[in-house]
């Protein structure tokens, strides 16, 4: 059983309100094969524990082989064995608690 307390967040992080907490992308591989590259963009992430949360979250999407979050630009970029589905990925970041903006430009 987990515990879960509500921590105001002036700027939407999951941590202090400057975002200090970890610093660098967060990056969870699971192994590669034939591989398909989908960028997205993500708002809200500020530090290194965000990036984490959201690598984890979309990692245990199927056929998700590797997540690399940047939170200096709110970059994901997601290495998947077949495309996904947008609503899946957009699942996974609400369960982060942040927002999923779509397909980065």
């Amino acid at each position: 059983m987990t515990a879960e307390t509500e921590t105001p967040q002036a700027t939407g992080s999951c941590c202090s309100p400057t975002g200090s907490c970890h610093d660098g992308a967060a990056d969870v591989q699971i192994g590669q094969a034939d591989a398909v590259t989908t960028v997205y963009q993500v708002k809200g992430m500020t530090c290194g524990h965000c990036e984490g949360a959201v690598s984890e979250e979309i990692s245990e999407i199927a056929g998700v082989t590797s997540v690399t979050a940047v939170a200096s630009t709110g970059l994901v970029t997601v290495v998947s064995k077949a495309p996904l589905a947008e609503d899946a990925v957009r699942a996974a970041v609400d369960e982060a608690g942040y927002e999923l903006l779509g397909p980065a430009a």
